[in-house]
């Protein structure tokens, strides 16, 4: 192979490898992989019984908030 072929692939490599990262970092800037309805999405399919006890935790977990006294 020529050396003009080698520099051309690189520099074409290096050029689409530079441009899907600054796409990627664009994404997660602008939070296109952020799932906002994940936890609403989950709750529709869940029973009343894990509705529940995810309630009972959730409050578990606020009243043990509430008394934490750090000393």
């Amino acid at each position: 192979m020529d050396e003009w072929v080698i520099r051309m692939m690189m520099s074409a490599s290096i050029f689409l490898g530079s441009l899907a990262l600054l796409a990627f970092l664009w994404a997660i800037k602008n939070g296109q992989f952020d799932d906002e309805e994940k936890f609403l999405n989950a709750t529709k399919f869940d029973n009343e019984d894990e509705l529940n006890d995810a309630a009972a935790l959730e409050k578990k977990r606020k009243d043990l908030e509430k008394n934490y006294r750090p000393e």
